[in-house]
C-alpha cells in the first residue's frame, strides 16, 4: 500500500510551516510553486516581521499591562464580526488570540526567533474601549524582520530535502483542482520556462510543457488578491466608496489571486471577498522590485494628515491609527490620495518604512545603524533615500514654496496656502500650553508616556513652522494594495469546505487562502502582527493535522 501524498501549493510561509509540521512527524510532502527556488519564503520574506503578541515579556518589561482578556476585546471590536458565514471566522479568532497569549510565543522562540526589545503599539484604533483598535502595545518586530521569520522554516525545508521527506516542484502553475465524491483526487497545469530573476521581480509564464499529480492530501497556501488590481476593485466593498483609479501594490506580482479562483472553480466556498487590508500611507518605490512597487510608511502620530483639497483628516483619523475609516474617508473626497506635512524632526523619529528591504539595521542585525535609527540626527537610510529620490517627497524651508510643489507634484491647484498655513498655525497654537483642545496634540503627549514610543516612535511635540525643526517634508501618500482578509471556510484543522458546506476530504487551506484562518478570522479589521501569525497558526493546524491523518 503507497503511502498518502501530501502535496502543498505555494512556498510561501503557510506552506513552509505545513510542511515543518508533517515532515517533522517523518512525513513526505511535495511542495508546488510557480515561482523559482529564489523565492522560497514569498511575501513573508519582504515583510517588516510583525507578530501579534499578548502579554508577551517584553510588554511586561516596558510596564505594558495586557491580558488576555483585554486582546478578545479589542479583536471582537475590531473584527465586527455581523454574518451567518462569520461562524467558522469567530471561532479561529478567539483560537488565535489564545495562541497568540501564551503558545505562540513559545512555539517561535523554539525556532530560534528573537524580537527588537522595544514592543510597538500599531493600529491603534477608531478611538473607544470597545471598537476598533489595539489598547496596548502589541507589535512584536523579529530580529531580522521577514528573512529572521521564515528561516527557521526555509532551513528546516531544505534539510528535508536532502533528507527525501520534502521535494519541491518549482516553476509549476497550477491551473486545475479535481475533485471527486467531495474527494481531492489531484492537481494538475503548466511547467514554466526556468525564470532567475531575483527574488520578487516578476518571472515569466512561458509554458514549456503540462503536468498531473494526484494527492490524497492538498493544502492551499497561495496567498490573496494584492497585486490584482483587476480583481482588487472587483471585489471592492461599497462600503469603502468607489475603488481607486490609481493604486501601488506592496506585494509582488506573483500575488494574483488566480489559485482562489481555481478553487471556487471546482467547488470549494469561498467567503467575505469585500473584507481586505489595504494601506492609506504608500510610496511610489523609487527602486522598485516588482511592478507598481510600493512602499508603506509606518508613521508615528505627529505629521499633520490633509486630504487631497487640503482639508485636515479629522479625529481620530491620524496617523496610524484607523486604516479603514481613514480609506473610507480618502475616498470619499473623489481623490485616491493625500498628504502629510511634517518637518524634519519628526520623520527621524517617526517615519518607519514597511519591508525587510527598508529596515537594513533590523533585518541585518546591524547594531550601529540600530543606534543610529534611535539616537541619530537624521532618518534611517532608507528614509532619507526616499526623502532625496523618491517622487512622493518634497522638501523646503518655506511653507510657501512647499504648497506650491504640492500643487505641481498633484498636476493641479486645489491646496490653497492660506488655508494650510491657516490650519498649521491653529495647530501650533495650541502648544502655547501644556494642556490644549488639539485631540491629535493630547494624544501625542498620552503617546510619550509608553516609554517605548518616548524612546523610538514619537517626537517630542513641537510647532510645525519652527524653523528648528526644518525642512519642511510634504509626503504625497497613496493608496497601496496587501491584504486579503476574506478566504476559502476551514474549520479548525484546516481542512476546507464545499459551497454546500461540506469538508472536502483531503482539502485544505491556509495562509493568506483562508484569511487566515476560516475564511476571514480579522473579520472587518486588522490589529497588525496577525498576518504573519496567522500564517503560523494556520500552517500549524493543517501540519499538525495532516501528520496525525495520513
Amino acid at each position: 500500500m503507497k503511502a498518502p501524498r501530501t502535496i502543498i501549493i505555494g512556498s510561501g510561509l503557510s506552506g513552509l510551516v505545513t510542511a515543518y509540521e508533517i515532515t517533522k512527524a517523518g512525513k513526505k510532502v511535495i511542495i508546488v510553486d510557480q515561482e523559482g527556488r529564489q523565492n522560497l519564503g514569498g511575501q513573508a520574506y519582504w515583510s517588516f516581521g510583525g507578530l501579534f503578541f499578548v502579554d508577551s515579556v517584553h510588554q511586561r518589561r516596558l510596564r505594558v499591562k495586557d491580558s488576555l482578556a483585554l486582546a478578545k476585546q479589542d479583536w471582537a471590536g475590531s473584527a465586527n464580526f455581523d454574518r451567518p458565514e462569520d461562524h467558522w471566522p469567530r471561532l479561529w479568532a478567539d483560537a488565535y488570540v489564545n495562541f497568540a497569549y501564551q503558545e505562540k510565543y513559545d512555539y517561535v522562540r523554539k525556532l530560534g526567533l528573537k524580537f527588537f526589545p522595544i514592543v510597538g503599539w500599531a493600529e491603534r484604533g477608531a478611538g473607544l474601549a470597545f471598537g476598533h483598535g489595539n489598547s496596548v502595545p502589541r507589535f512584536h518586530i523579529t530580529w531580522g524582520t521577514g528573512p529572521g521569520v521564515i528561516k527557521p522554516f526555509v532551513d528546516h525545508a531544505l534539510e528535508m530535502e536532502i533528507q527525501g521527506l520534502l521535494e519541491f516542484k518549482f516553476r509549476h502553475q497550477v491551473t486545475d483542482i479535481k475533485i471527486e465524491g467531495n474527494q481531492v483526487k489531484s492537481i494538475s497545469g503548466n511547467i514554466l520556462a526556468e525564470d532567475h530573476k531575483e527574488r520578487g521581480m516578476a518571472s515569466n509564464r512561458e509554458v514549456v510543457d503540462h503536468f498531473l499529480f494526484e494527492a490524497d492530501h492538498l493544502v492551499i497556501a497561495t496567498g490573496g488578491i494584492g497585486a490584482n488590481l483587476e480583481m482588487v476593485k472587483k471585489q471592492w466593498p461599497d462600503r469603502l466608496g468607489n475603488p481607486p483609479n490609481n493604486m501601488v501594490c506592496g506585494v509582488p506580482a506573483y500575488v494574483d489571486g488566480k489559485m482562489l479562483q481555481i478553487a471556487e472553480n471546482a467547488g470549494v466556498h469561498i467567503i467575505n471577498k469585500d473584507r481586505m487590508w489595504h494601506y492609506t500611507e504608500g510610496l511610489r518605490n523609487w527602486n522598485p522590485i516588482w511592478p507598481n512597487h510600493g512602499i508603506r510608511i509606518l508613521p508615528g502620530p505627529s505629521s499633520i494628515w490633509l486630504d487631497a483639497l487640503g482639508n485636515r483628516l479629522p479625529a481620530p483619523l491620524y496617523p496610524g491609527f484607523d486604516t479603514l475609516a481613514t480609506l473610507k474617508h480618502i475616498q470619499q473626497t473623489g481623490h485616491s490620495y493625500s498628504w502629510f506635512i511634517s518637518t524634519q524632526s519628526i520623520i527621524k523619529k517617526e517615519f518607519a518604512l514597511s519591508g525587510s528591504e527598508q529596515n537594513p539595521d533590523l533585518t541585518n542585525k546591524d547594531y550601529s545603524l540600530l543606534l543610529k535609527r534611535l539616537f541619530g540626527k537624521e532618518a534611517t537610510g532608507p528614509v532619507e533615500d526616499f526623502k532625496k529620490h523618491g517622487v512622493d517627497f518634497i522638501t523646503s524651508n518655506s511653507l510657501t514654496e512647499l504648497v506650491d510643489k504640492m500643487n505641481k507634484l498633484s498636476g493641479n491647484n486645489l491646496l490653497k496656502f492660506n488655508q494650510i498655513k491657516q490650519t498649521i498655525e491653529e495647530r501650533d497654537s495650541q502648544l502655547d500650553n501644556s494642556f490644549c483642545k488639539d485631540f491629535q496634540i493630547n494624544y501625542i503627549q498620552n503617546t510619550r508616556r509608553y516609554l517605548g514610543d518616548k524612546i523610538a516612535r514619537t517626537a517630542k511635540p513641537h510647532k510645525i513652522l519652527d524653523e528648528k525643526h526644518f525642512p519642511l517634508i510634504a509626503v504625497r501618500l497613496n493608496i497601496l494594495t496587501r491584504k486579503t482578509l476574506g478566504g476559502i471556510e476551514t474549520n479548525l484543522n484546516s481542512q476546507a469546505f464545499n459551497q454546500n458546506s461540506e469538508i472536502i476530504a483531503g482539502l485544505y487551506a491556509v495562509g493568506e487562502a483562508a484569511g487566515f484562518g476560516g475564511g476571514g478570522m480579522h473579520g472587518y479589521n486588522a490589529l497588525e502582527g496577525t498576518f504573519l501569525g496567522g500564517c503560523i497558526y494556520t500552517g500549524k493546524q493543517a501540519g499538525q493535522f495532516i501528520s496525525k491523518n495520513s
